[in-house]
């Protein structure tokens, strides 16, 4: 092989030989010195997209068949220490998801090193894709899978967001019926080229994890919870992240979400809301962009907003308990200037519809069936469905 091949290739093999390296101590772990407890999850989901009403859906976004997989190996090192090394492929490729340790003081304060998915509102915590019912993540946290993908940048906060730096959780229980999570962090942060005008995700998932502008950025969640379980379990939260985005420290940004969960018997309910203020780089405005001064700096508004929703609920079918309903409402909408070569407008906004079906083999695989309407204001208008088959491990 070539030098140059080597060079290419070597990343990969890398990333994969660590992990190897990882789950292949936890298991030839001498039995004097093992943890206390092994265990090793993953989930796979096989889906494919289908777009009716465009014959050259590609253009647009990855249909026909994509996979997801991820595989998770977490030691018990005693009783306060645990360890995690999380492997996930999809369509970027093969990517580290997690690689911490866990140091547990006590319930209500705990300490997260290495890398990591840093709170941030509720779907985060379920990304996997046996672990949400839908096929496709909401708008808000997309990664690549809705339509228009490109135009978009994909959603506020495409999840996983995957970082490294610390993180300080804890949870508290006031009574049996009141509990407070909370968790607070720092971490390299999102990341934007020297002249962009909006984050770069592929930057985030570089084989080479390094903070590119040598600054933290800051962030946390909070949430409460009510556990009347004869009736209901209720949650409510908010969280944010704050840092800047390009290698000089000039361009911030700011994401603030708000999450709710209820769930009544077997029926479930979520919703999130999501905002993001992005500063853009403005060099040389007249020429880069497509709508002129207003009253920005040089007569330039140096920053946009998007914001992003999604209402979604669950709820199996009575007497059928292999069956599974799901229904989503969710949307996008980007306000601010864009460049002379962008298809959005100064206001740009997607609504998408989503009714779908789940079959439930076991508590284990599901069958997931559903289908899409997109509504843009700048494009015509889709029809989509989507058929996958997900399985835990």
């Amino acid at each position: 092989m070539s030098g140059t091949h080597a060079r290419k290739l070597h990343p990969l093999f890398a990333t994969a030989l660590a992990c190897a390296a990882t789950i292949g101590l936890a298991v030839s772990w001498p039995e004097n010195a093992r943890s206390q407890e092994t265990n090793f999850a993953g989930s796979i989901q096989t889906n494919y997209l289908w777009v009716a009403t465009d014959d050259n859906a590609r253009a647009q976004t990855f249909d026909g068949f994509t996979n997801e997989l991820s595989l998770k190996a977490a030691v018990d090192l005693d009783d306060h220490i645990s360890a995690n090394v999380k492997v996930c492929y999809g369509c970027h490729g093969i990517e580290v998801d997690m690689a911490f340790v866990d140091l547990r003081v006590v319930d209500q304060l705990s300490f997260r090193v290495g890398r990591f998915n840093p709170a941030f509102g509720d779907f985060p915590l379920r990304h996997d894709p046996a672990n949400h019912r839908t096929a496709d993540k909401p708008l808000p946290y997309d990664m690549g899978r809705m339509l228009r993908m490109r135009e978009w940048n994909m959603g506020v906060l495409p999840s996983p967001y995957v970082d490294q730096g610390l993180e300080v959780n804890g949870s508290h229980w006031f009574g049996q019926v009141v509990q407070l999570d909370y968790a607070a962090h720092v971490v390299s942060g999102l990341r934007s080229g020297a002249e962009d005008v909006d984050l770069d995700w592929m930057m985030s998932r570089s084989v080479y994890y390094i903070d590119q502008n040598s600054e933290p950025a800051f962030g946390g969640r909070l949430a409460v919870t009510l556990d009347m379980s004869a009736f209901a379990v209720m949650t409510l939260g908010s969280s944010a992240m704050w840092g800047h985005s390009d290698p000089d420290r000039k361009r911030s940004y700011a994401i603030v979400g708000l999450d709710a969960y209820l769930r009544v018997a077997d029926v479930e309910l979520r919703a999130e809301y999501l905002v993001r203020r992005q500063q853009m780089a403005m060099h040389d405005p007249d020429e880069r962009f497509r709508y002129g001064p207003s009253e920005g700096e040089d007569g330039y508004d140096d920053f946009f907003l998007k914001d992003g929703f999604y209402v979604e609920a669950t709820s199996p079918v009575p007497m059928l308990d292999r069956l599974e309903l799901v229904g989503r409402f969710d949307g996008l909408r980007r306000v601010g200037n864009v460049l002379v070569n962008s298809p959005l407008r100064y206001r740009s906004a997607v609504l998408r519809y989503t009714a779908g079906v789940n079959i439930v083999f076991d508590a284990s695989v599901r069958l997931k069936l559903s289908g899409e309407f997109y509504d843009f204001t700048d494009f015509d208008d889709e029809i989509v469905a989507n058929a996958g088959v997900v399985a835990a491990f």
